[in-house]
């Protein structure tokens, strides 16, 4: 199901099937309801199971990486090789006090780059094992990458607390990364779960204020 698909199956749910004209309840705040329950839904289940499935997993394609002074985003010397996104990334959900980021790596998938925290990138260049080898941090969205070994892109994946914040990506097969047609990332399980919750929350109020049942083009009164 497309997110257009899920508001307008939320809002026949609500109306019992009947369409009306002067409909006063907005598709564009069941659509904001819709992510905000799918956030709180992820952020349980994987705080119960550990586990990220492919269903709401979003691929944001190759990511161009550019040179920036290294001494402006951390304790180093300009001269140390890091680089960083073009682009900020979508806000993730919230894994346990993490980001959730499920892949940031070469291209081709073949290899994940291992995550460091910003206050440890000042010792990587002390270190003789692993000095040599490509690190990634996040600061401010964007996404930081030291001593990427001649990586001039990466492919970056994960889950995003709005998915359509992914529309502005067309590194995807040189297109969009998400639009109004992709399926939304969201396993048909969740889906009750979501419209039971914003029933019996949200749109309880609504629903009984708003029992628009004519299709006379004006709203009907809250009843006294």
């Amino acid at each position: 199901m497309t997110l257009d698909e899920m508001a307008y199956n939320l809002l026949n749910l609500v109306r019992g099937g009947r369409s009306s004209n002067d409909e006063q309840i907005s598709l564009n705040q069941l659509k904001f309801n819709i992510k905000h329950y799918r956030a709180m839904l992820i952020r349980r289940d994987y705080a119960r199971n550990g586990y990220v499935s492919k269903t709401i997993e979003q691929d944001l394609g190759c990511l161009d990486l550019v040179r920036v002074d290294a001494s402006k985003c951390c304790d180093l010397p300009p001269t140390c090789p890091v680089y960083r996104t073009n682009a900020k990334m979508p806000k993730t959900v919230r894994f346990n006090f993490r980001d959730a980021f499920t892949f940031i790596g070469k291209p081709d998938g073949t290899a994940a780059i291992p995550r460091v925290e910003p206050y440890e990138v000042e010792y990587l260049q002390y270190d003789k094992y692993t000095n040599s080898k490509p690190k990634y941090y996040v600061i401010d969205e964007y996404i930081y990458v030291y001593n990427p070994g001649g990586m001039e892109k990466i492919n970056v994946r994960g889950v995003f607390e709005d998915p359509e914040q992914v529309y502005k990506f067309n590194t995807c097969n040189d297109g969009p990364c998400y639009d109004d047609q992709s399926p939304y990332p969201l396993p048909m399980d969740m889906v009750a779960a979501i419209n039971q919750g914003i029933m019996n929350g949200e749109l309880r109020l609504l629903s009984g204020t708003f029992s628009d049942t004519e299709n006379d083009k004006q709203q009907d009164k809250p009843q006294q």
